[in-house]
């Protein structure tokens, strides 16, 4: 254990990180380098103690203290680095927290922090989309952790594949549509946070020279909604026929998400991340090629998330 590289995983409980975790200790390459110390903020919860069985040290930390994240990075070789917006919907707090990791990291002399980031929307609309803060604070903190020299590389999740089930393709109609503010052929670049994160962190982690300074796009592909329907029609042989891609107005968007009691503001900063989309396109029109081709497994692809979907399982 004791030239074992340390690998420090933040949110090791939740989907990103826990997938950081499932992958290096599923690999026999990975886990012969890396031990791993998993952060959470109970590390008395059942889903810490499963980890803990697993042989990851879990270890108290809060992203809202520089000092305890100094603690919870010593000795760390690399450390994987994950934040959660909506936990409070508060930019500057995010920001703050994304700081302290990297002050943190620097103070440690940590050799890799990978940062779970996004694009800067602000940015790259010109100021026509500037209501996207969930990004624009995720590359702040980038922006910080290339200004302070840490050595890092960014990794930037895709279109959740899991929040589609759970609203815009359903059968509220009758039949299974696909409704969005998007013309149908938006491209949208799908991935499955749970299953492959690990599968991109872990080909960082491998090839740190080739990707240091870098951005990769998490992402299996770019789907179109008309695609998405159609490999969603085609796995779901019977009850996913009928239905088709929608582009649905903005406020009718925005009316949908109403329903659940979502404020205004967060209404808003969705229907512009969706607009992003078939505006300046999620990764701003950037190649997933190269991001691809350091993978030494696949991606999930949309069709095997839907076979695999439990909110589907019911479906023939």
């Amino acid at each position: 254990m004791a030239d074992k590289k340390l690998l420090v995983v933040l949110g090791a409980t939740g989907k990103q990180g826990g997938s950081v975790i499932n992958s290096i200790l599923g690999d026999e390459k990975a886990a012969a380098q890396f031990s791993i110390r998993g952060i959470t903020r109970d590390p008395s919860k059942p889903s810490a103690q499963a980890l803990a069985k697993r042989g990851v040290e879990c270890v108290k930390a809060d992203l809202n203290s520089k000092e305890s994240l100094i603690e919870a990075f010593k000795g760390a070789y690399a450390v994987f680095a994950v934040t959660n917006f909506w936990e409070t919907g508060s930019a500057e707090t995010e920001i703050q927290q994304g700081k302290n990791i990297a002050d943190a990291a620097k103070e440690d002399n940590v050799q890799h922090l990978i940062w779970s980031s996004l694009i800067n929307v602000t940015k790259v609309s010109g100021g026509k989309l500037t209501g996207v803060s969930h990004f624009d604070s995720k590359a702040a903190v980038e922006e910080y952790i290339r200004s302070i020299d840490v050595p890092a590389t960014f990794f930037l999740p895709g279109f959740y594949m899991s929040n589609i089930p759970a609203g815009s393709l359903n059968n509220i109609s009758g039949v299974y549509n696909f409704s969005n503010p998007v013309p149908n052929n938006t491209p949208i670049p799908l991935f499955d946070s749970y299953r492959d994160t690990g599968k991109f962190v872990k080909a960082i982690l491998l090839n740190r020279e080739k990707v240091l300074g870098k951005q990769i796009y998490g992402a299996t592909d770019y789907y179109t909604p008309d695609r998405i329907i159609a490999e969603f029609q085609a796995v779901k042989t019977q009850d996913g026929q009928g239905g088709a891609a929608i582009h649905i107005p903005d406020e009718d968007f925005k009316g949908i998400l109403a329903i659940g009691n979502m404020p205004e503001k967060a209404r808003e900063e969705l229907l512009q991340n969706m607009k992003l989309l078939y505006m300046f396109g999620y990764y701003g029109g950037a190649s997933l090629k190269e991001s691809l081709d350091l993978l030494d497994e696949a991606p999930t692809t949309w069709k095997e998330f839907v076979e695999q979907e439990p909110a589907w399982a019911h479906l023939k």
